[in-house]
């Protein structure tokens, strides 16, 4: 079982579903094929788990304003209770994740990662995007 699961089960939202809770945090109103492009998804497992999301309540879709053929996504209150109540349980999994390594090792194995990805990102299938424009939220190396 992976630690994110560990520390969120009770709450019932998996990796892939929180994920897809940031992004549309982060990024309210990307349509669903921005969406899975940009987590690295297939469109029919992000159709599928935004089916799910939007069950539980948690997502809805609405008219796009600029192509009201386009469905465009929005997290709920609920999406936006959801997320608040699992910011505490990611981020002891995140604690855990780098639980092995001193403050400084964790410092020096962060810059390591960024510069690693920065380094190979062009050559990914799904490159990473502008990450601070987003609101990605950067790893805390502080944490122990």
């Amino acid at each position: 079982m992976s630690l994110f699961l560990e520390e969120t089960g009770e709450l019932g939202i998996t990796n892939t579903q929180y994920g897809i809770l940031m992004v549309l945090h982060d990024r309210p109103g990307i349509d669903q094929i921005s969406l899975a492009k940009l987590l690295g998804l297939d469109r029919s497992t992000t159709g599928m788990v935004l089916g799910k999301l939007e069950k539980a309540g948690l997502v809805g879709r609405f008219i796009g304003t600029h192509d009201r053929r386009r469905r465009n996504l929005a997290l709920t209150s609920d999406g936006q209770a959801m997320l608040q109540r699992l910011a505490e349980p990611a981020r002891r999994a995140q604690v855990q994740v780098l639980s092995p390594f001193t403050a400084e090792e964790r410092t020096m194995f962060l810059a390591l990662l960024e510069k690693f990805v920065g380094k190979f990102n062009g050559s990914t299938r799904v490159p990473i995007e502008a990450r601070r424009r987003i609101g990605e939220r950067a790893i805390d190396p502080s944490h122990r």
